[in-house]
């Protein structure tokens, strides 16, 4: 008997059997896909934040302590691939003759490093000319001593002693934050910068030179022991910076507080864990719903030969089958297309997988994959219960044989339309998203330096109760317009129909549940699709925005501090592939007692080399505040916390106290408050002013320029940088957008969200298909009867296709348009309440246009497609059809 009915629902129900394995297998596939891409995206940010950090462990030796102790503590320390002590030492300053003219710094730093060290400590050091070892000056400290390879220079400590050098070579120090930070100390008691003025010297070198003579007590030296560890850790962000936070603790407890541990690793894991939950919450809000969107789309592929099933099950129990023989039938479907459209869900996972990815396992490790994979199969199988087997279990016990004979009556209201429930979802939905998009709500909280670690997961019932709750108004809607609105119908069905408007229309009001539920289904898809779409686009927009604000423009030119350099120098640098070359003047003010970086624009200039945002910008926009700029050179742009600090009202007088070129003194500028700047290109993330070039030169004496922003129109930025720096040497530093943009990013954006959002796409496109069309063709061969019927009463051809057609259109019109308003309500709000992801937050969210274009056509072509499918079905003799029904 089993294999009877198996093999009958093969042969006559073979297109609601494929769809709804196809429905299941999107449901699995998707599920897999992103399942898998999150496990390897934790994996991919803990190997990026370890792979960032140039040196793990600073571990400082305490006054009294013995170096060599705590050296030899450290390296059976497990974990531990290398230890090497490095020395610290004040400099009073440095001192250069080269042709002819002396210059000499302010205090500095001098370093003393083992001969290994570059070996072991590949990225602490980046040489830039001369030598690699030997006694080398960072880039800044060559520039100011007008220094270069091959000259002498003097080092003065603190205690008096000088001593001449011979320099080998010119460095950078890429992570000079790091490298000179305050050990022990919190985040707020860091150098606000480290030291202009450094010098790295071998270790024999560097002990002579603080040995000899007798040190003064201000000089003494500190000594560091720098740690790299063997990279073993967890593969979630998270469990790493435990690990790595408790073996930093691990150690100090050895040393009995003779060292104190500087871990950079875990500082940089504490970034990557807050992003791996961003990650997290993207894979919910991107991914759960179109999960979600292919389970209910099964279910309405099964339910579309609902009455019919009832059909066969009352035929079952006519000829005597036991309702557990019944229920067994009916489990035994559900497990084989759940089965057989997990696995082909898992087949489409492999595909994507490799295509977007190169692997099969999204980067994943074969153990995650195997387990995101299983249960992607156990997903299918149980969405395949609940749209096959749950439905069979409620008929047996609702409805009798002679029920199935009669006539299916509906109730004339649903439960949930006659207490408007959709009316309160969308309440709801926007008191959630008031309270989790307000300010200062944090949908992450990531103490740093703590191991534990929060998400608000309750800010997704905004965006869940507003998906759910439009649905159920667009229901309603389409069951008012449906019931209510025939004359309007006919009307516009009548150029397909002709004289079977009135009749056309009448089925479609007959039929309004089900035909509701294909518009809500496509809605939906849409909805998704566009959501989704929109989303990725604004992702990928602030991304590029952030290294914008970073670089300042395509390329950048930093001049050292003090070179007065003029902005005509900038002619120099429009080598080929350069369209615009802007200076910006970058000093320091003083507001009270507070020191504040301040740049000087021109305003009619500075969107020729860098965009400028409305985001940026508080109390106009970009335009209007560059304009206000430009028509009054006294005007000033300041921090929110400034404002909030001095209690400042547009218009007020701010004086502030810039040194003056001439004189070398403070004096006092006074400028009026135009307007509030947030972001501005290379500003720091702090308070800082903007003000008009001109007036600042004006008043100072100087139009020295501190940067030069290169524009060259997002093209060959790499290729122009290099010519810049040919031309510059070592006497600035240039930058490019290419190489910003992998600094900046966050190991969120690190990971390959390109890859991702082509795989959420393509099921956002196959699933608004499926919505539109696969519902439809079932329902449509489910009513062969009634076009057979009417094909009796005397319906011609031509009046058969404007009924089908009338209906496609109808779904395709309903859907797009419904889903739209969803998607776009949708998308906003995700963007709000995603607002941490995004760095800048965006000021307007992206439409990718194109993409969303090519999802109505396919809709709408799948849609049409079905109809015309249906048509061409209905060609059959009318008695054939019945005789088969």
């Amino acid at each position: 008997m089993i294999a009877a009915w198996v093999g009958g629902l093969a042969r006559h129900r073979t297109g609601r059997l494929l769809a709804t394995i196809a429905g299941i297998a999107l449901a699995v596939s998707l599920i897999a896909a992103l399942g898998s891409f999150l496990t390897a995206s934790k994996a991919t940010m803990t190997q990026r934040a370890a792979q960032s950090v140039a040196v793990d462990w600073q571990v400082e030796v305490q006054n009294g302590a013995d170096p060599q102790a705590i050296l030899a503590t450290i390296r059976s320390t497990p974990g531990v691939r290398a230890a090497l002590p490095v020395g610290f030492a004040h400099s009073a300053a440095f001192a250069a003759t080269v042709a002819g003219t002396t210059q000499t710094t302010g205090p500095g730093m001098v370093l003393g490093l083992p001969n290994q060290y570059r070996t072991l400590f590949p990225h602490a050091i980046r040489p830039l000319t001369g030598q690699p070892s030997g006694v080398l000056l960072a880039q800044q400290t060559a520039s100011n001593l007008h220094a270069a390879p091959g000259d002498t220079i003097q080092i003065t400590l603190l205690g008096g002693s000088t001593r001449p050098v011979h320099v080998d070579g010119v460095i950078d120090l890429p992570q000079a934050d790091s490298l000179f930070q305050k050990i022990g100390a919190p985040s707020q008691s860091q150098p606000p910068a480290p030291p202009d003025n450094v010098v790295l010297l071998p270790a024999s070198l560097f002990t002579s030179l603080t040995t000899s003579p007798a040190p003064d007590p201000a000089s003494a030296v500190t000594t560091q022991i720098h740690v790299a560890r063997d990279g073993r850790l967890p593969a979630d962000p998270a469990a790493a910076f435990t690990a790595a936070t408790r073996a930093a603790h691990h150690l100090e407890a050895r040393t009995s507080g003779g060292a104190t541990v500087g871990d950079n690793l875990g500082a940089a894991l504490d970034a990557a864990r807050q992003d791996a939950l961003y990650a997290q919450l993207l894979f919910l809000f991107l991914g759960l719903p179109g999960a979600v969107l292919a389970a209910a789309l099964t279910a309405a592929v099964a339910g579309a030969g609902g009455e019919r099933r009832r059909q066969e099950q009352s035929l079952l129990r006519t000829r005597g089958l036991r309702p557990r023989q019944i229920v067994a039938l009916a489990g035994l479907e559900a497990g084989l297309t759940g089965i057989t459209g997990g696995l082909l869900g898992l087949g489409v996972a492999v595909l994507a997988g490799r295509i977007a990815f190169g692997t099969a396992s999204f980067g994943a490790g074969t153990g995650a994959a195997a387990t995101r994979f299983g249960l992607s199969v156990a997903l299918g199988v149980a969405v395949a219960m609940a749209a096959v087997l749950t439905p069979a279990l409620r008929d047996l016990r609702a409805v009798t044989v002679a029920d199935t004979r009669r006539p299916a009556h509906r109730a004339a209201s649903a439960w949930w339309r006659r207490i408007g429930v959709d009316f309160a979802l969308l309440i709801a939905s926007w008191l959630v998203f008031r309270a989790s998009s307000a300010n200062q709500y944090a949908l992450v909280l990531a103490p740093e330096g703590v191991a534990s670690i929060s998400v608000s997961y309750w800010a997704f019932l905004g965006p869940a109760l507003l998906w759910t709750g439009a649905a159920l108004l667009l229901w309603r809607l389409c069951l008012l317009a449906l019931a209510y609105g025939r004359p309007l119908l006919a009307t516009l069905s009548r150029p397909l129909t002709g004289t079977l408007s009135g009749a056309t229309v009448a089925t479609l009001s007959r039929r309004r549940r089900p035909l509701a539920r294909s518009i809500v289904l496509l809605a939906l898809a849409v909805s998704f699709a566009l959501s989704t779409a929109t989303f990725n686009a604004t992702y990928r927009q602030q991304a590029e925005a952030d290294a914008q604000l970073t670089n300042g423009a395509d390329v950048t030119v930093t001049e050292p501090p003090g070179a007065q350099t003029p902005p005509s120098a900038g002619t120099s640098l429009t080598v080929p592939g350069v369209r615009h070359v802007e200076p910006v003047q970058h000093r320091f003010a003083y507001i009270g007692s507070d020191l504040q970086d301040l740049y000087g624009v021109r305003p009619d200039t500075i969107t020729g080399a860098t965009p400028l945002q409305d985001a940026y910008f508080s109390g106009g926009s970009a335009r209007a505040l560059m304009t206000r700029l430009a028509q009054h050179p006294d005007s000033l742009l300041v921090s929110a916390e400034t404002v909030a600090d001095f209690q400042l009202s547009p218009g007020d007088t701010i004086n502030l106290k810039v040194q003056d070129s001439r004189t070398k003194a403070l004096r006092t500028v006074p400028f009026h408050y135009a307007g509030i700047v947030k972001e501005f290109p290379t500003a720091p993330k702090d308070s800082f002013f903007v003000a008009n070039a001109s007036y600042i030169a004006q008043n100072t004496g100087s139009d020295a320029v501190g940067a030069f922003l290169l524009d060259t129109g997002g093209t060959q930025q790499k290729t122009v940088a290099a010519r810049v720096r040919n031309l510059l040497g070592t006497t600035a530093t240039v930058t490019d957008l290419t190489q910003t943009r992998n600094q900046v990013g966050s190991s969120l954006t690190a990971v390959d969200l390109s890859g991702l959002t082509r795989i959420e796409l393509v099921f956002a496109v196959i699933l608004s298909a499926g919505a539109g069309g696969i519902v439809l063709a079932l329902g449509l061969a489910e009513r062969r009867r009634t076009f057979a019927i009417a094909t009796v009463l005397g319906a011609k051809p031509g009046q058969l296709c404007g009924m089908v057609l009338t209906e496609a259109l109808l779904i395709a019109t309903g859907g797009l348009a419904g889903g739209t308003l969803i998607g776009w309500a949708l998308a906003e709000m995700l963007v709000k309440v995603l607002t941490g992801v995004f760095d800048p937050p965006p000021a307007t969210i992206a439409v990718p246009g194109a993409y969303l274009a090519l999802t109505a056509l396919t809709a709408v072509a799948a849609v049409i497609a079905a109809g015309l499918n249906a048509v061409r079905h209905s060609g059959r003799p009318a008695v054939e059809e019945l005789r088969d029904l």
